[in-house]
């Protein structure tokens, strides 16, 4: 949350030239407070697992984030309980009425399939659509990623001929990016994927910036310029135990799957791994609330058209959150 000062405290401007984000206090007498509405929609097998990764992470805010969980259809998952699913998860087209916040959609294992060769291509495409209009700010992380930039701007995804598998150092690009606000230097980040897209293809795209990257793990984080499109590639929210149950996971199928990179101590599968990313995704996951999120969304969502609302808070907003 920011700091609140006086208006004509110095401390104001000098601390806004240093990208330092303050609220003065006649904005803070105007700011009514009331939770966030965020939903996940989870596209993952075992999605009680992918729960609780992503729920970690979205819970290091002070602000007060009610969740709703999302799945495409009622089709009987084999990693997760039908009781579950019946019990916590809404039915896309029961919610389609609603607005939100915030939405994050989890990456999926379907990188090896053309996106036209998934059962629920047209249903998905229907839920970028329906973000567009309804949520303040969307994440979409690794599969979603690539098939949002995909349906958006037409950016097909390269397949690589052996997985990207392991924890690669990334460099955030902008020191005043809110999202990445504190970020150092320097960071670490867990992959688990064949698809990619060229830095190239991003540049080519009027409007989306490019917030961090792995001089061998590519693009990891992009956004819109009106920061309602978050691009993350990465696995911020993966257990330290998670990449050595895929790479198992691959043994089965395949044998001669590569050990992932950087993630066992001496490169020994015998040496149980550690996390080297936590902070990095706790903070990424808390500057998309802050600043993509609360500090944009419109007070009351119901019954709003949430695309206006938005952009016409953003062109002030950006300038107070923004160097």
């Amino acid at each position: 949350m920011p700091i609140k000062i006086p208006d004509q405290l110095p401390a104001l401007s000098i601390l806004d030239n240093e990208n330092i984000f303050v609220m003065s206090q006649r904005r803070a007498s105007h700011q009514d407070i009331r939770p966030m509405q965020v939903a996940i929609l989870n596209l993952m097998p075992n999605k009680i697992a992918t729960e609780v990764q992503i729920l970690r992470q979205l819970s290091n805010t002070p602000l007060q984030v009610n969740i709703e969980f999302i799945r495409i259809h009622s089709n009987e998952s084999r990693h997760t309980p039908k009781a579950h699913l019946d019990n916590f998860y809404h039915l896309f087209d029961d919610i389609k009425h609603k607005q939100y916040d915030g939405l994050i959609i989890t990456g999926a294992p379907l990188a090896l399939l053309d996106y036209h060769q998934v059962t629920f291509w047209d249903k998905i495409c229907e839920v970028f659509d329906w973000a567009e209009k309804n949520v303040t700010s969307t994440m979409f992380s690794c599969w979603a990623a690539h098939a949002a930039l995909y349906h958006h701007y037409g950016i097909n995804r390269h397949l690589r001929p052996q997985k990207l598998l392991g924890i690669y150092t990334h460099s955030p690009l902008d020191p005043n990016e809110p999202l990445t606000r504190g970020f150092d230097e320097s960071f670490q980040v867990p992959h688990a994927r064949f698809g990619y897209i060229d830095k190239t293809d991003y540049l080519k795209v009027p409007g989306l910036k490019i917030l961090a990257l792995s001089p061998d793990a590519g693009v990891y984080l992009a956004a819109s310029e009106t920061r309602r499109q978050v691009y993350l590639t990465g696995h911020p929210e993966y257990d330290a135990s998670t990449l050595d149950e895929e790479y198992h996971r691959d043994l089965k199928a395949k044998k001669d799957s590569d050990i992932p990179f950087n993630y066992y101590p001496n490169d020994d599968t015998r040496n149980k791994p550690k996390s080297s990313w936590r902070s990095h995704g706790s903070l990424l996951f808390t500057n998309w609330l802050n600043y993509y999120v609360y500090q944009m969304t419109p007070y009351k969502l119901a019954n709003n058209p949430v695309e206006a609302l938005c952009a016409s808070h953003a062109d002030h907003k950006l300038n107070n959150i923004s160097a």
